[in-house]
Protein backbone atom coordinates (compact mmCIF):
# COMPACT_ATOMS: atom_id res chain seq x y z
CA UNK A 1 0.00 0.00 0.00
CA UNK A 2 1.03 3.64 -1.03
CA UNK A 3 2.99 5.58 1.78
CA UNK A 4 1.07 8.88 2.70
CA UNK A 5 2.69 12.03 4.27
CA UNK A 6 0.95 14.35 6.36
CA UNK A 7 1.84 17.85 7.77
CA UNK A 8 0.11 19.74 9.90
CA UNK A 9 0.71 23.45 10.60
CA UNK A 10 -1.32 24.97 13.57
CA UNK A 11 -0.35 28.37 13.36
CA UNK A 12 -2.69 30.06 16.31
CA UNK A 13 -4.62 26.47 16.39
CA UNK A 14 -2.11 24.89 17.94
CA UNK A 15 -4.57 22.85 19.86
CA UNK A 16 -6.66 22.28 17.26
CA UNK A 17 -3.79 21.18 15.16
CA UNK A 18 -2.53 18.39 18.03
CA UNK A 19 -6.35 16.89 17.50
CA UNK A 20 -6.14 16.95 13.67
CA UNK A 21 -2.73 14.84 13.72
CA UNK A 22 -4.44 12.08 16.20
CA UNK A 23 -7.45 12.06 14.01
CA UNK A 24 -5.35 11.33 11.27
CA UNK A 25 -3.35 9.10 12.69
CA UNK A 26 -6.16 7.16 13.63
CA UNK A 27 -8.23 6.62 10.33
CA UNK A 28 -5.01 6.10 8.80
CA UNK A 29 -4.60 3.29 11.40
CA UNK A 30 -8.24 1.98 11.18
CA UNK A 31 -7.81 1.56 7.06
CA UNK A 32 -4.12 -0.08 7.33
CA UNK A 33 -3.05 2.89 5.46
CA UNK A 34 0.44 3.68 6.24
CA UNK A 35 1.08 7.11 7.07
CA UNK A 36 3.82 9.23 8.03
CA UNK A 37 2.75 12.70 10.35
CA UNK A 38 4.53 15.53 11.13
CA UNK A 39 3.25 18.68 13.43
CA UNK A 40 4.61 21.79 12.54
CA UNK A 41 4.09 26.02 14.32
CA UNK A 42 4.73 27.59 16.90
CA UNK A 43 6.28 26.02 20.26
CA UNK A 44 6.28 22.86 18.75
CA UNK A 45 9.41 20.85 18.00
CA UNK A 46 7.60 18.39 15.90
CA UNK A 47 8.89 14.96 14.32
CA UNK A 48 10.20 15.96 11.17
CA UNK A 49 9.27 13.70 8.47
CA UNK A 50 11.76 10.90 7.81
CA UNK A 51 13.59 11.30 4.01
CA UNK A 52 12.80 7.63 3.64
CA UNK A 53 9.32 8.36 3.63
CA UNK A 54 9.56 11.39 2.32
CA UNK A 55 11.38 9.54 -0.64
CA UNK A 56 8.47 6.24 -0.58
CA UNK A 57 5.46 8.27 -0.86
CA UNK A 58 3.10 8.86 -3.17
CA UNK A 59 0.68 11.41 -1.81
CA UNK A 60 0.89 14.24 0.95
CA UNK A 61 -1.81 16.34 2.96
CA UNK A 62 -1.18 19.94 3.76
CA UNK A 63 -3.41 20.09 6.42
CA UNK A 64 -3.57 24.00 7.93
CA UNK A 65 -1.79 27.26 7.62
CA UNK A 66 2.29 28.69 7.80
CA UNK A 67 4.90 26.91 7.12
CA UNK A 68 4.60 23.58 6.02
CA UNK A 69 7.85 22.68 4.62
CA UNK A 70 5.89 21.72 1.01
CA UNK A 71 9.64 22.68 -0.82
CA UNK A 72 10.53 18.84 0.26
CA UNK A 73 8.23 16.96 -1.38
CA UNK A 74 9.24 17.93 -5.30
CA UNK A 75 6.24 16.86 -7.71
CA UNK A 76 4.92 14.45 -5.41
CA UNK A 77 0.85 14.91 -5.41
CA UNK A 78 -0.61 16.74 -2.73
CA UNK A 79 -3.94 18.03 -0.97
CA UNK A 80 -4.29 21.18 1.00
CA UNK A 81 -7.17 20.96 3.16
CA UNK A 82 -8.24 23.32 6.63
CA UNK A 83 -7.80 21.82 9.85
CA UNK A 84 -11.60 22.05 10.06
CA UNK A 85 -12.05 19.78 7.61
CA UNK A 86 -9.79 17.10 9.18
CA UNK A 87 -11.59 17.49 12.21
CA UNK A 88 -15.32 17.12 10.71
CA UNK A 89 -14.81 14.54 8.01
CA UNK A 90 -11.04 12.87 8.44
CA UNK A 91 -11.82 9.72 6.09
CA UNK A 92 -13.34 12.27 3.57
CA UNK A 93 -9.88 13.98 3.57
CA UNK A 94 -7.83 10.76 3.22
CA UNK A 95 -9.66 9.52 0.59
CA UNK A 96 -9.12 12.97 -1.00
CA UNK A 97 -5.55 12.30 -1.12
CA UNK A 98 -5.60 8.82 -2.15
CA UNK A 99 -8.34 9.01 -4.97
CA UNK A 100 -5.85 11.66 -6.73
CA UNK A 101 -8.25 14.89 -6.26
CA UNK A 102 -5.63 17.51 -5.06
CA UNK A 103 -3.11 20.47 -5.97
CA UNK A 104 -0.74 18.39 -6.99
CA UNK A 105 2.19 19.09 -9.64
CA UNK A 106 0.06 22.38 -10.61
CA UNK A 107 0.40 23.44 -7.29
CA UNK A 108 4.23 23.35 -7.27
CA UNK A 109 4.70 25.41 -10.33
CA UNK A 110 6.24 28.54 -9.09
CA UNK A 111 7.99 26.47 -5.97
CA UNK A 112 9.31 24.28 -9.00
CA UNK A 113 10.57 27.52 -11.02
CA UNK A 114 12.42 29.12 -7.36
CA UNK A 115 14.49 25.95 -7.26
CA UNK A 116 15.78 25.69 -10.56
CA UNK A 117 19.42 25.48 -10.54
CA UNK A 118 21.66 26.72 -7.55
CA UNK A 119 20.52 30.17 -5.84
CA UNK A 120 22.73 32.29 -4.01
CA UNK A 121 21.29 32.93 -0.89
CA UNK A 122 22.45 35.60 1.82
CA UNK A 123 21.21 35.04 5.62
CA UNK A 124 21.38 36.53 8.74
CA UNK A 125 20.50 34.88 12.28
CA UNK A 126 19.90 36.34 15.65
CA UNK A 127 18.52 35.83 19.00
CA UNK A 128 17.81 37.49 22.34
CA UNK A 129 21.52 36.67 24.25
CA UNK A 130 23.29 35.73 20.90
CA UNK A 131 24.50 32.73 21.59
CA UNK A 132 22.74 29.45 21.23
CA UNK A 133 20.49 29.90 18.52
CA UNK A 134 22.27 32.53 16.64
CA UNK A 135 24.45 29.88 15.54
CA UNK A 136 22.38 26.65 15.51
CA UNK A 137 20.28 28.48 13.28
CA UNK A 138 23.00 29.34 11.01
CA UNK A 139 24.60 25.53 11.18
CA UNK A 140 21.40 24.53 10.06
CA UNK A 141 20.66 26.96 7.15
CA UNK A 142 24.14 26.14 5.91
CA UNK A 143 23.76 22.52 6.32
CA UNK A 144 20.57 22.51 4.22
CA UNK A 145 22.23 24.68 1.14
CA UNK A 146 25.34 22.98 1.13
CA UNK A 147 22.76 19.65 0.48
CA UNK A 148 20.46 21.28 -1.67
CA UNK A 149 23.41 22.91 -3.91
CA UNK A 150 23.09 26.18 -3.14
CA UNK A 151 25.71 29.04 -2.67
CA UNK A 152 25.14 30.34 1.77
CA UNK A 153 26.39 33.19 3.23
CA UNK A 154 25.52 33.76 6.64
CA UNK A 155 25.98 36.44 9.07
CA UNK A 156 25.23 35.92 12.44
CA UNK A 157 24.13 38.92 14.87
CA UNK A 158 25.58 37.39 18.23
CA UNK A 159 26.48 38.88 21.49
CA UNK A 160 29.93 40.05 20.52
CA UNK A 161 27.88 41.85 17.08
CA UNK A 162 28.05 41.04 13.55
CA UNK A 163 30.20 38.31 12.52
CA UNK A 164 31.15 37.41 8.73
CA UNK A 165 28.76 40.28 7.89
CA UNK A 166 27.92 40.46 4.71
CA UNK A 167 29.24 43.09 2.20
CA UNK A 168 27.24 45.21 -0.47
CA UNK A 169 28.64 42.70 -3.34
CA UNK A 170 27.31 39.54 -1.87
CA UNK A 171 23.87 41.24 -1.14
CA UNK A 172 23.45 42.46 -4.70
CA UNK A 173 24.72 38.76 -5.80
CA UNK A 174 22.22 37.44 -4.12
CA UNK A 175 19.14 36.22 -5.82
CA UNK A 176 16.89 36.11 -1.96
CA UNK A 177 17.90 37.35 1.74
CA UNK A 178 17.04 34.96 4.66
CA UNK A 179 16.47 35.87 7.80
CA UNK A 180 15.97 33.28 10.73
CA UNK A 181 15.82 35.76 13.94
CA UNK A 182 14.26 36.53 17.09
CA UNK A 183 15.36 39.84 17.45
CA UNK A 184 14.49 42.86 14.81
CA UNK A 185 17.06 43.19 12.32
CA UNK A 186 17.37 46.22 10.11
CA UNK A 187 16.26 45.56 6.64
CA UNK A 188 17.42 48.61 5.02
CA UNK A 189 20.49 46.99 2.88
CA UNK A 190 18.15 44.77 1.20
CA UNK A 191 15.95 47.49 -0.39
CA UNK A 192 15.29 45.69 -3.81
CA UNK A 193 15.99 41.89 -2.71
CA UNK A 194 13.70 39.44 -2.11
CA UNK A 195 13.33 38.90 1.54
CA UNK A 196 12.13 35.90 3.44
CA UNK A 197 11.62 36.30 7.35
CA UNK A 198 10.99 33.93 9.97
CA UNK A 199 12.39 32.32 13.72
CA UNK A 200 15.50 30.63 14.36
CA UNK A 201 13.73 27.89 15.08
CA UNK A 202 12.52 26.91 11.63
CA UNK A 203 16.19 27.31 10.54
CA UNK A 204 17.73 24.85 13.45
CA UNK A 205 14.37 22.53 12.70
CA UNK A 206 14.16 22.13 9.04
CA UNK A 207 16.85 24.10 7.26
CA UNK A 208 16.25 22.27 4.04
CA UNK A 209 12.15 23.11 4.03
CA UNK A 210 12.91 27.05 5.03
CA UNK A 211 15.50 27.38 1.91
CA UNK A 212 12.32 26.09 0.03
CA UNK A 213 9.69 28.05 1.13
CA UNK A 214 12.05 31.08 1.31
CA UNK A 215 12.53 30.47 -2.20
CA UNK A 216 9.27 30.16 -3.41
CA UNK A 217 7.56 32.98 -0.96
CA UNK A 218 10.21 35.44 -0.77
CA UNK A 219 8.66 39.23 -0.91
CA UNK A 220 10.18 42.14 -2.25
CA UNK A 221 11.91 44.49 0.20
CA UNK A 222 10.87 48.22 -0.58
CA UNK A 223 13.06 50.99 -0.26
CA UNK A 224 12.74 52.61 3.13
CA UNK A 225 11.14 49.51 4.66
CA UNK A 226 13.57 48.74 7.43
CA UNK A 227 10.84 47.24 10.16
CA UNK A 228 11.10 43.78 11.10
CA UNK A 229 8.18 42.18 9.87
CA UNK A 230 6.80 38.98 11.20
CA UNK A 231 7.24 35.50 10.85
CA UNK A 232 6.58 35.48 7.39
CA UNK A 233 4.37 36.52 4.40
CA UNK A 234 1.79 32.78 5.60
CA UNK A 235 0.99 34.07 8.90
CA UNK A 236 -2.13 35.07 9.92
CA UNK A 237 -2.40 38.80 11.10
CA UNK A 238 -3.04 38.13 14.57
CA UNK A 239 0.16 35.27 15.04
CA UNK A 240 1.89 38.55 13.42
CA UNK A 241 1.27 41.22 15.61
CA UNK A 242 1.76 38.20 18.67
CA UNK A 243 5.47 37.55 17.51
CA UNK A 244 6.19 41.62 16.74
CA UNK A 245 5.19 42.11 20.00
CA UNK A 246 7.67 39.41 21.35
CA UNK A 247 10.16 40.01 18.74
CA UNK A 248 10.52 43.80 19.79
CA UNK A 249 11.06 43.16 23.35
CA UNK A 250 13.38 40.26 23.03
CA UNK A 251 15.34 43.14 20.69
CA UNK A 252 15.37 45.27 23.86
CA UNK A 253 16.35 42.67 25.87
CA UNK A 254 19.67 41.57 24.04
CA UNK A 255 20.81 45.09 23.65
CA UNK A 256 20.22 45.54 27.62
CA UNK A 257 22.09 42.62 28.75
CA UNK A 258 25.58 43.89 28.07
CA UNK A 259 25.18 46.21 30.66
CA UNK A 260 23.66 43.73 33.13
CA UNK A 261 26.34 41.74 32.60
CA UNK A 262 29.45 44.45 32.38
CA UNK A 263 27.65 46.40 35.97
CA UNK A 264 26.84 43.26 37.95
CA UNK A 265 29.94 42.58 37.77
CA UNK A 266 32.06 45.27 38.41
CA UNK A 267 30.04 45.88 41.59
CA UNK A 268 31.36 42.25 42.24
CA UNK A 269 34.20 43.03 41.67
CA UNK A 270 34.12 46.90 43.75
CA UNK A 271 33.17 44.31 46.64
CA UNK A 272 36.08 41.93 46.11
CA UNK A 273 38.26 44.88 46.22
CA UNK A 274 37.01 47.15 48.90
CA UNK A 275 34.88 44.96 51.29
CA UNK A 276 31.53 45.33 51.98
CA UNK A 277 31.45 49.16 51.97
CA UNK A 278 33.63 49.67 48.91
CA UNK A 279 31.07 52.27 47.47
CA UNK A 280 30.16 54.03 50.75
CA UNK A 281 31.36 57.88 50.24
CA UNK A 282 34.25 57.28 52.94
CA UNK A 283 35.75 55.28 49.98
CA UNK A 284 35.84 57.76 47.36
CA UNK A 285 39.47 57.46 45.81
CA UNK A 286 40.04 53.61 46.20
CA UNK A 287 39.96 51.52 43.43
CA UNK A 288 36.87 49.42 44.83
CA UNK A 289 34.75 52.59 44.60
CA UNK A 290 35.85 53.81 41.83
CA UNK A 291 34.56 49.95 40.16
CA UNK A 292 31.28 50.42 41.87
CA UNK A 293 30.83 54.32 40.62
CA UNK A 294 31.36 52.39 37.07
CA UNK A 295 28.96 49.59 37.62
CA UNK A 296 26.37 50.69 39.59
CA UNK A 297 26.42 54.62 38.26
CA UNK A 298 27.55 53.85 34.91
CA UNK A 299 26.14 50.74 33.50
CA UNK A 300 23.02 49.83 36.04
CA UNK A 301 22.26 53.52 35.36
CA UNK A 302 21.72 52.53 31.71
CA UNK A 303 19.98 49.29 32.09
CA UNK A 304 16.58 50.79 31.51
CA UNK A 305 17.01 53.31 29.29
CA UNK A 306 18.85 50.46 26.36
CA UNK A 307 16.05 48.31 26.98
CA UNK A 308 13.21 51.01 26.16
CA UNK A 309 15.40 52.68 23.17
CA UNK A 310 15.97 49.31 21.59
CA UNK A 311 12.42 47.76 21.88
CA UNK A 312 11.40 51.38 20.17
CA UNK A 313 14.19 50.68 17.86
CA UNK A 314 12.35 47.43 17.10
CA UNK A 315 9.37 48.67 16.21
CA UNK A 316 10.14 52.11 14.41
CA UNK A 317 13.83 51.49 13.34
CA UNK A 318 16.33 54.92 14.33
CA UNK A 319 13.86 57.38 14.52
CA UNK A 320 12.31 54.77 17.89
CA UNK A 321 15.66 55.55 19.78
CA UNK A 322 15.94 59.13 21.10
CA UNK A 323 12.20 59.00 22.29
CA UNK A 324 12.76 55.16 23.68
CA UNK A 325 16.00 55.97 25.56
CA UNK A 326 14.20 59.47 26.88
CA UNK A 327 11.61 57.28 28.58
CA UNK A 328 12.79 54.97 29.40
CA UNK A 329 15.44 57.68 31.17
CA UNK A 330 12.27 58.87 32.88
CA UNK A 331 11.47 55.55 33.57
CA UNK A 332 14.34 54.78 36.17
CA UNK A 333 13.90 58.41 37.65
CA UNK A 334 10.23 57.82 38.36
CA UNK A 335 11.20 54.30 39.57
CA UNK A 336 9.25 52.43 37.57
CA UNK A 337 12.51 50.15 36.58
CA UNK A 338 12.46 48.17 34.09
CA UNK A 339 8.29 47.51 33.72
CA UNK A 340 7.97 51.63 32.67
CA UNK A 341 11.04 50.98 30.39
CA UNK A 342 9.27 48.24 28.69
CA UNK A 343 6.06 50.62 28.95
CA UNK A 344 8.13 53.51 27.61
CA UNK A 345 9.46 51.49 24.65
CA UNK A 346 6.39 50.33 23.27
CA UNK A 347 4.73 53.80 23.87
CA UNK A 348 7.93 55.39 21.99
CA UNK A 349 8.41 53.17 19.29
CA UNK A 350 4.69 52.70 17.92
CA UNK A 351 4.57 56.95 18.65
CA UNK A 352 7.08 57.44 16.21
CA UNK A 353 6.17 54.86 13.85
CA UNK A 354 2.73 56.21 13.54
CA UNK A 355 4.42 59.81 13.30
CA UNK A 356 6.65 58.55 10.57
CA UNK A 357 3.92 56.98 8.48
CA UNK A 358 1.42 59.65 8.58
CA UNK A 359 3.01 63.00 8.55
CA UNK A 360 3.96 64.11 5.11
CA UNK A 361 6.61 66.37 3.58
CA UNK A 362 7.42 68.41 0.72
CA UNK A 363 10.31 66.60 -0.52
CA UNK A 364 12.56 70.18 0.00
CA UNK A 365 11.32 69.99 3.73
CA UNK A 366 12.00 65.56 4.43
CA UNK A 367 15.03 65.79 5.94
CA UNK A 368 13.83 67.40 9.01
CA UNK A 369 12.03 64.22 10.07
CA UNK A 370 14.34 62.49 11.55
CA UNK A 371 16.66 64.67 12.79
CA UNK A 372 13.49 67.27 14.18
CA UNK A 373 10.21 66.65 13.63
CA UNK A 374 10.03 62.95 14.85
CA UNK A 375 12.43 62.84 17.87
CA UNK A 376 10.66 66.10 19.30
CA UNK A 377 6.98 64.63 18.73
CA UNK A 378 7.56 61.00 19.73
CA UNK A 379 9.78 62.11 23.01
CA UNK A 380 6.92 64.63 23.62
CA UNK A 381 4.28 62.29 23.37
CA UNK A 382 6.53 59.51 25.57
CA UNK A 383 7.59 61.95 27.98
CA UNK A 384 4.18 63.01 29.03
CA UNK A 385 2.58 59.85 28.96
CA UNK A 386 5.08 58.39 31.25
CA UNK A 387 5.30 61.70 33.54
CA UNK A 388 1.71 61.89 33.99
CA UNK A 389 -0.37 58.36 32.90
CA UNK A 390 2.40 55.75 33.35
CA UNK A 391 4.76 56.38 35.77
CA UNK A 392 3.21 56.72 38.98
CA UNK A 393 1.05 53.10 39.14
CA UNK A 394 3.71 51.40 37.08
CA UNK A 395 6.17 52.79 39.80
CA UNK A 396 3.57 51.63 42.45
CA UNK A 397 3.70 48.11 41.43
CA UNK A 398 7.50 47.62 40.38
CA UNK A 399 8.00 48.44 44.56
CA UNK A 400 5.31 45.88 45.77
CA UNK A 401 6.69 43.45 43.16
CA UNK A 402 10.51 44.14 44.77
CA UNK A 403 8.74 44.01 48.23
CA UNK A 404 7.22 40.53 48.01
CA UNK A 405 10.79 39.21 46.11
CA UNK A 406 13.07 40.76 49.05
CA UNK A 407 10.81 39.66 51.51
CA UNK A 408 10.10 36.29 50.32
CA UNK A 409 10.73 33.53 52.46
CA UNK A 410 9.85 29.36 52.92
CA UNK A 411 6.86 28.62 50.76
CA UNK A 412 6.75 31.49 48.52
CA UNK A 413 10.93 30.84 47.28
CA UNK A 414 10.01 27.25 46.65
CA UNK A 415 7.32 28.07 44.52
CA UNK A 416 8.61 30.37 42.41
CA UNK A 417 11.65 28.54 42.01
CA UNK A 418 10.34 25.76 40.69
CA UNK A 419 8.20 27.93 38.35
CA UNK A 420 11.02 29.59 37.42
CA UNK A 421 13.40 26.59 37.16
CA UNK A 422 11.18 24.53 35.44
CA UNK A 423 10.10 27.62 32.64
CA UNK A 424 13.69 27.16 31.74
CA UNK A 425 13.67 23.74 30.65
CA UNK A 426 10.05 23.56 29.13
CA UNK A 427 11.22 24.73 25.91
CA UNK A 428 14.84 25.33 26.12
CA UNK A 429 15.42 28.66 24.18
CA UNK A 430 11.73 29.13 23.42
CA UNK A 431 9.45 31.88 24.44
CA UNK A 432 8.50 30.16 27.72
CA UNK A 433 12.26 30.01 28.75
CA UNK A 434 13.12 33.92 27.62
CA UNK A 435 10.16 34.96 29.58
CA UNK A 436 11.49 33.59 32.51
CA UNK A 437 15.01 34.87 31.89
CA UNK A 438 14.18 38.28 30.84
CA UNK A 439 12.04 38.94 33.62
CA UNK A 440 14.93 37.92 35.52
CA UNK A 441 17.85 39.95 33.97
CA UNK A 442 15.51 42.77 33.82
CA UNK A 443 14.96 42.63 37.68
CA UNK A 444 18.82 42.61 38.59
CA UNK A 445 18.35 46.42 37.60
CA UNK A 446 16.25 46.65 40.77
CA UNK A 447 18.78 44.86 43.04
CA UNK A 448 17.12 42.05 42.78
CA UNK A 449 19.27 39.07 42.60
CA UNK A 450 17.33 35.54 43.83
CA UNK A 451 15.49 35.18 40.50
CA UNK A 452 18.60 35.37 38.20
CA UNK A 453 20.24 32.21 40.02
CA UNK A 454 17.19 30.48 39.89
CA UNK A 455 16.80 31.10 36.18
CA UNK A 456 20.75 30.07 35.59
CA UNK A 457 20.73 27.11 37.85
CA UNK A 458 17.61 25.86 36.62
CA UNK A 459 18.73 26.50 32.98
CA UNK A 460 21.96 24.44 33.43
CA UNK A 461 20.82 21.37 34.73
CA UNK A 462 19.12 20.22 31.56
CA UNK A 463 21.81 19.49 29.27
CA UNK A 464 24.24 18.46 32.32
CA UNK A 465 21.63 15.72 33.63
CA UNK A 466 21.33 14.16 29.46
CA UNK A 467 25.01 14.57 29.75
CA UNK A 468 25.12 12.40 33.13
CA UNK A 469 22.35 10.19 31.57
CA UNK A 470 24.33 9.74 28.96
CA UNK A 471 26.74 7.63 31.70
CA UNK A 472 24.62 6.39 34.09
CA UNK A 473 22.75 4.49 31.29
CA UNK A 474 24.42 4.22 28.25
CA UNK A 475 21.99 1.67 26.35
CA UNK A 476 19.26 4.34 26.59
CA UNK A 477 20.91 6.14 24.06
CA UNK A 478 22.25 5.68 20.58
CA UNK A 479 26.43 5.87 20.02
CA UNK A 480 25.75 9.47 18.16
CA UNK A 481 24.15 10.60 20.99
CA UNK A 482 26.41 9.23 23.72
CA UNK A 483 29.14 11.01 21.95
CA UNK A 484 27.10 13.99 21.94
CA UNK A 485 26.79 13.37 25.93
CA UNK A 486 30.32 15.59 26.56
CA UNK A 487 29.10 18.43 24.16
CA UNK A 488 25.71 19.01 26.23
CA UNK A 489 28.26 18.79 29.25
CA UNK A 490 30.14 21.91 28.49
CA UNK A 491 26.89 23.54 27.00
CA UNK A 492 25.68 22.87 30.52
CA UNK A 493 28.24 24.03 32.25
CA UNK A 494 28.01 27.83 29.94
CA UNK A 495 24.13 27.80 30.72
CA UNK A 496 23.53 26.90 27.32
CA UNK A 497 19.84 25.36 27.96
CA UNK A 498 20.05 24.66 24.02
CA UNK A 499 22.39 21.99 24.04
CA UNK A 500 19.91 19.07 25.29
CA UNK A 501 17.45 20.17 22.46
CA UNK A 502 18.88 16.72 20.07
CA UNK A 503 17.65 14.85 22.89
CA UNK A 504 14.87 16.35 23.52
CA UNK A 505 13.63 15.99 19.86
CA UNK A 506 14.78 12.43 19.38
CA UNK A 507 12.23 11.56 22.62
CA UNK A 508 10.25 14.53 23.62
CA UNK A 509 7.40 12.43 25.34
CA UNK A 510 10.17 11.26 28.39
CA UNK A 511 13.33 13.50 27.74
CA UNK A 512 11.40 17.23 28.44
CA UNK A 513 9.29 15.99 31.96
CA UNK A 514 12.46 14.34 33.25
CA UNK A 515 14.57 17.99 32.09
CA UNK A 516 11.56 20.22 33.49
CA UNK A 517 11.51 17.98 36.62
CA UNK A 518 15.22 18.53 37.54
CA UNK A 519 15.11 22.01 36.63
CA UNK A 520 12.08 22.93 39.28
CA UNK A 521 13.76 21.27 41.84
CA UNK A 522 17.17 22.74 41.25
CA UNK A 523 15.01 26.45 40.97
CA UNK A 524 13.46 25.63 44.42
CA UNK A 525 16.80 24.54 46.15
CA UNK A 526 18.48 27.90 44.44
CA UNK A 527 15.84 30.15 46.01
CA UNK A 528 15.27 28.69 49.30
CA UNK A 529 18.88 28.74 50.15
CA UNK A 530 19.33 32.05 49.74
CA UNK A 531 21.15 31.73 46.64
CA UNK A 532 21.52 35.17 44.39
CA UNK A 533 23.35 35.97 41.35
CA UNK A 534 24.50 39.60 39.89
CA UNK A 535 25.32 38.65 36.21
CA UNK A 536 22.65 37.05 34.06
CA UNK A 537 24.55 34.35 32.28
CA UNK A 538 27.93 32.63 32.46
CA UNK A 539 27.09 29.49 33.96
CA UNK A 540 30.31 27.54 36.15
CA UNK A 541 32.05 30.31 34.47
CA UNK A 542 30.86 33.43 37.04
CA UNK A 543 30.88 31.06 40.09
CA UNK A 544 34.55 31.87 41.23
CA UNK A 545 33.92 35.20 40.50
CA UNK A 546 33.94 36.94 44.33
CA UNK A 547 30.66 38.45 45.36
CA UNK A 548 29.15 37.55 41.75
CA UNK A 549 27.03 34.67 43.53
CA UNK A 550 25.66 34.94 47.05
CA UNK A 551 25.69 31.44 48.89
CA UNK A 552 28.40 29.53 46.49
CA UNK A 553 27.54 26.34 48.24
CA UNK A 554 23.84 26.26 48.34
CA UNK A 555 24.02 27.01 44.21
CA UNK A 556 26.61 24.55 43.17
CA UNK A 557 23.85 21.91 45.64
CA UNK A 558 21.26 23.11 43.23
CA UNK A 559 23.03 22.25 40.00
CA UNK A 560 24.02 18.84 41.38
CA UNK A 561 20.39 17.86 42.82
CA UNK A 562 19.07 19.26 39.74
CA UNK A 563 21.30 17.59 37.34
CA UNK A 564 20.92 14.28 39.41
CA UNK A 565 17.33 14.40 39.27
CA UNK A 566 17.47 15.04 35.50
CA UNK A 567 19.84 12.00 34.64
CA UNK A 568 17.61 9.42 36.72
CA UNK A 569 14.27 10.08 35.35
CA UNK A 570 15.62 9.67 32.07
CA UNK A 571 16.83 6.64 33.03
CA UNK A 572 14.18 5.44 34.69
CA UNK A 573 11.69 6.90 31.60
CA UNK A 574 13.67 6.65 28.48
CA UNK A 575 13.15 3.20 26.75
CA UNK A 576 16.69 1.26 25.76
CA UNK A 577 17.67 2.04 22.68
CA UNK A 578 17.51 -0.61 19.72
Amino acid sequence: MAQLLAVVGGGDLSTHAVLAVEALRKAAGRRNQPIALELRGPGTSGNPLPEAAIARAEAVLLVGSGDLGEGRFGALRRAKVAIEDVLTDVNAVIDRVLGGAGDAPAGTDSRAAADAGPKRIVAITSCPTGIAHTFMAAEGIQSAGRTLGHDVRVETQGSVGARDALTAAEIAAADIVLIAADTGVDRARFAGKRVYATNTKAAIRDGKGLIATALSEAQLQASGETGAKAEGPARPAAAEEKAGAYKHLMTGVSFMLPFVVAGGLLIALAFAFGGIDAMSPGRAGTLGYALGEIGAKGAFALIVPALAGYIAYSIADRPGIAPGMIGGMLAANLQAGFLGGIAAGFIAGYTARFLNRHIRLHKNLEGLKPVLILPLLATLVTGLLMVYVVGVPVAAILAALTSWLKGMQGTGALVLGLVLGGMMAVDMGGPINKAAYASSAALISSGIYAPMAAVMIGGMTPPLGIALATRLFPGRFTAPEREAGGAAAVLGAAFITEGAIPFAAADPLRVIPSMVAGSAVAGALALSLGVELKVPHGGLFVLPIPNAVTNLTGAVIAIIAGTVVTALMVGLLKKRSA
